[in-house]
């Protein structure tokens, strides 16, 4: 009876949702492990706390892009991606996930040098990404608790060092 109920499920879901993975809402499966390759090399797994991809940075922000009503913003996140791979051809002759990582690492470090005063798409496209990417992380439990160490509302002993209006 259960395998009755589920039948039509197994229809609407999408194959990654079965795999262990989740299929992106809005980027296409290439974007989408372009962003996540991204935003791991902004915030990676150390010694203190896992990094962007632990945490599904580029999945929060597909989602927040598959929710978006303004067609601009969708279109500059997919005409930056796409920016990230022309950058990439032009300085190691490949796809960035194609690319070494010494290779990744030279591309977004040439994303990022005019990070004040973006002059390229890829430079203006690498301040939305990093935005976006540390935003994504530090709403997650594993960029406040693990990272951050955020104990939460607890008892703090001592004197009060807060706001005193007098």
């Amino acid at each position: 009876a259960a395998a009755l109920l589920a039948a039509p499920l197994l229809k609407v879901l999408p194959a990654a949702m079965w795999s262990g993975g989740v299929a992106p809402r809005f980027l296409t499966p290439a974007e989408f492990a372009l962003l996540d390759a991204l935003s791991e090399m902004i915030i990676p797994t150390d010694d203190v706390s896992p990094g962007a991809r632990a945490a599904n940075v580029a999945e929060y922000i597909d989602g927040r892009l598959a929710e978006s009503l303004n067609a601009d913003w969708q279109a500059a996140w997919r005409s930056g991606l796409a920016s990230v791979d022309a950058l990439s051809h032009d300085l190691v002759g490949s796809t960035f996930l194609a690319a070494t990582p010494h290779q990744r690492l030279a591309v977004l470090t040439r994303m990022a040098a005019n990070e004040s005063n973006p002059q390229t798409a890829a430079e203006t496209f690498f301040r939305e990404l990093k935005h976006w990417t540390v935003r994504s992380y530090y709403t997650t439990r594993i960029g406040i608790v693990q990272d951050q160490h955020y104990k939460g509302n607890v008892y703090q002993p001592g004197e009060y060092a807060g706001y005193d209006a007098t």
